[in-house]
């Protein structure tokens, strides 16, 4: 009999056992894990975060000066590049480009007698661009030979500046200006001349750091 009733006795001390873990663990999960340990948790996460963001600005903080360094060489290199107009705002490098297509007309055709300019007129630029960009219609009366010397010289210059949207009618007669007379044939000529400015410190500075500057076939590319 002894042996019978201590049966039962171990049973329910190990019955007592696990409803006692079984409490522990329900007052865990109602009580200590949603009152302690997640707020911890995030403590933790949130303490890592702020050390990675210290980590990188204080890595940061190290490189400015070789940051500053790098952007004034790639300042004054972009300065002495052929490839920008020499004038630092759209106006001026616009008459820049004006002054610069009356030279190159002027040499193809002296006097007007061959080639003259009929019109040129500025062309805003719709979107804002890292390498700002100035445009002139053009519009030319021109003879053959005369368009070709005209458009090479543009286009082979220095500094560089491009041509876009050409358009070429042949004509019977034309009238050159300050001429009292037709002439036969020619070539009622439109085009787009185009040029960029230097950018300038804070384009350079939001840019990537080993960008440079457009290259003709780039350009060319581009269109």
């Amino acid at each position: 009999m002894p042996a019978l009733s201590a049966l039962p006795a171990e049973r329910d001390r190990w019955l007592a056992l696990g409803l006692l873990l079984a409490t522990l663990a329900l007052a865990y999960l109602l009580l200590l894990h949603p009152w302690w340990t997640v707020p911890m948790r995030e403590t933790g996460e949130r303490i890592a975060t702020s050390q990675d963001r210290e980590l990188r600005i204080r890595t940061q903080l190290q490189q400015a000066p070789d940051v500053e360094r790098r952007l004034a060489q790639v300042l004054v290199t972009q300065r002495t590049r052929p490839g920008f107009l020499p004038e630092a705002t759209p106006e001026r490098a616009t008459a820049g480009l004006v002054q610069r297509l009356e030279t190159v007309v002027a040499q193809a055709g002296p006097g007007n007698r061959s080639c003259a300019i009929t019109n040129r007129s500025p062309l805003a630029e719709a979107r804002p661009d890292r390498f700002p960009r100035v445009t002139v219609q053009v519009r030319l009366r021109c003879g053959a030979s005369e368009l070709a010397t005209v458009l090479h010289a543009l286009e082979s210059s220095t500094p560089r500046m491009f041509i876009d949207n050409l358009n070429v009618l042949a004509q019977r007669y034309f009238f050159m200006p300050g001429q009292g007379r037709g002439q036969s044939g020619g070539l009622d000529v439109s085009f787009d001349l185009y040029g960029y400015i230097a950018p300038t410190s804070s384009a350079l500075t939001s840019s990537a750091p080993t960008s440079s500057a457009p290259t003709g076939s780039e350009v060319t590319r581009a269109r």
